[in-house]
């Protein structure tokens, strides 16, 4: 239980202060511009702890579930046989789309679930393209 409520939490707290960084600009231009011109990703995160009432090695294991999965969704790779893209629908290719030119204003949602992209209209579907040099990439599907 503690568990599913950090999750939540940290998925709350991540969505609205990520559209946040986003919507202001001084922030957008000072603190997270840089996260979208750099690959090494970086997280928020102790609120849920906080919250959750997690014991220490509760903490641990969750935190270091989390990071794994900020890495995953950062990686820019859709690598096969990954379990993390069948448990979440929330995954690298979904994020691709928010660091691609168009995406800023969607996908906001890290690092588990997608709802508040969905209840709020920041949710971009996309679709997985074959690349003539081999690999796959993200496209946003517009209606």
């Amino acid at each position: 239980m503690q568990f599913a409520v950090a999750m939540l939490v940290l998925d709350t707290w991540q969505y609205f202060i990520h559209r946040y960084m986003h919507i202001n600009r001084f922030l957008y231009r000072h603190i997270h511009y840089k996260h979208h011109s750099l690959i090494v990703p970086f997280a928020y995160g102790a609120l849920s702890f906080l919250v959750s009432g997690m014991t220490p090695r509760t903490a641990i294991f969750f935190f270091s579930f989390a990071t794994i999965k900020t890495v995953d969704d950062h990686c820019g790779l859709w690598l096969p046989g990954n379990p993390l893209h069948v448990l979440f629908s929330n995954n690298s290719a979904y994020h691709d789309v928010h660091h691609q030119l168009f995406g800023g204003k969607y996908n906001f949602s890290q690092p588990f679930f997608v709802v508040w992209d969905k209840i709020l209209g920041t949710y971009m579907p996309y679709s997985l393209e074959k690349r003539r040099d081999g690999g796959l990439e993200a496209r946003p599907v517009k209606d």
